[in-house]
């Protein structure tokens, strides 16, 4: 049987393995990402976003900071206990320093990135929940990072978080994503297991036409620093909700 999403414990996240494996410094991969996603930014005036959403925003900073760019204010949604307390540490504390060289690409990129870390997260609050939590139209912009692919094994669930992540926006809300591709069930640590929901740029594609306008879907490779999830690497997304779709 399929694994879905709530037959997981996220609660149980390892917080500290995730991060050494993938954040404690600046891999290749991330910086494509971030590259691609400031040429996405750049598109908007600072601060003519009112209300952008990280979807399961997980111990991940960058796509907020990155957001921070055009954003006045910015939700990072999270389901599970040990992300929160992560994100509420690098929230209301001083942020790790690991993600000031993210930082500082993501300003030299994007000149409109407030000039400290600090400053970038300023506008996020943190808020439990997740895609299913989340009412339709509710958000200007909104932002997902290796969730839907991430949180389940079935295609069709697959599919309807991809939906919802649409739906979460007003019509011609824009959108910005990026997925593991053919990411299968994978091991973060020494033993703990996680759903994996195997997709590529023709599946994205085929979700997302008929949810979105303007759709741009880009691939980037695999990363030999990182970790071998069983992935072969990237897929970014940009895009406009073409309407609200049923969920």
């Amino acid at each position: 049987m399929a694994i879905l999403n709530d037959d997981v414990n996220w609660d149980s996240w390892p917080v500290e393995d995730y991060l050494a494996e993938n954040y404690r410094e600046l891999h290749l991969a991330d910086a494509a990402v971030i590259a691609h996603h400031c040429a996405f930014y750049r598109g908007f005036a600072p601060g003519s976003v009112g209300r952008s959403v990280e979807i399961g925003a997980g111990p991940n900073l960058y796509p907020l900071i990155l957001a921070a760019a055009a954003s006045r204010h910015i939700d990072a949604v999270e389901a599970g206990a040990s992300n929160m307390a992560y994100l509420d540490r690098q929230l209301h504390r001083a942020p790790d320093p690991s993600w000031l060289p993210f930082h500082a690409l993501c300003h030299r990129l994007n000149p409109d990135v407030p000039a400290t870390l600090e400053g970038s997260l300023s506008s996020v609050h943190l808020v439990h929940g997740d895609l299913r939590s989340l009412p339709p139209g509710g958000y200007d912009l909104a932002s997902m990072h290796f969730v839907a692919e991430g949180a389940t094994e079935d295609f069709e669930e697959f599919k309807d978080f991809c939906r919802r992540f649409v739906g979460c926006v007003v019509p011609d809300g824009h959108l910005v994503a990026a997925f593991m591709e053919n990411l299968p069930t994978y091991r973060i640590g020494a033993a703990s297991r996680w759903p994996g929901c195997p997709v590529d740029t023709d599946i994205i594609t085929e979700v997302f036409t008929p949810l979105t306008n303007r759709l741009a879907v880009g691939h980037i490779p695999s990363d030999p620093t990182l970790p071998d999830y069983g992935d072969s690497g990237m897929v970014v997304l940009t895009g406009v909700a073409a309407a609200r779709p049923a969920v």
